[in-house]
């Protein structure tokens, strides 16, 4: 059984940057995906940004793109997303998510992804 931990949220003025990690244990080889979704209050879970742990492809939703990347560091299963310039926007649970790999046009579907962490809340002030 695939399990996430995520670590590194927090509260940061609007601006900041803060990195969110998610370490990974239990038949990783079975969820070559690895995403990041978020939730606000009263809003659905948004795609934020996707990798796998082969290969260097790398996905981001629309609000993110040019502020967050997303990494991985195989050695210790461990996948990261870097979050710069944050906007009270950005406000939310964070989440992690593993998938089986449905190619690309499914990367942001947040139905594919079958394991989840249990979420690292950041919040971004003015």
């Amino acid at each position: 059984q695939v399990r996430l931990v995520e670590s590194g949220g927090g509260l940061v003025q609007a601006g900041g940057s803060l990195r969110l990690a998610c370490a990974a244990s239990g038949g990783t080889f079975s969820r070559p995906v690895m995403g990041w979704f978020r939730q606000a209050p009263g809003n659905e879970r948004e795609f934020v940004a996707a990798t796998k742990w082969s290969g260097g492809s790398t996905y981001y939703g629309d609000s993110v793109k040019g502020r967050f990347t997303i990494s991985r560091d195989n050695a210790k299963n461990t996948v990261y997303l870097q979050m710069n310039d944050l906007k009270l926007d950005d406000t939310g649970t964070y989440y992690c998510a593993a998938s089986a790999d449905y190619g690309s046009f499914a990367i942001r579907d947040k139905y594919k992804y079958v394991n989840w962490g249990q979420g690292t809340q950041v919040t971004v002030s003015s």
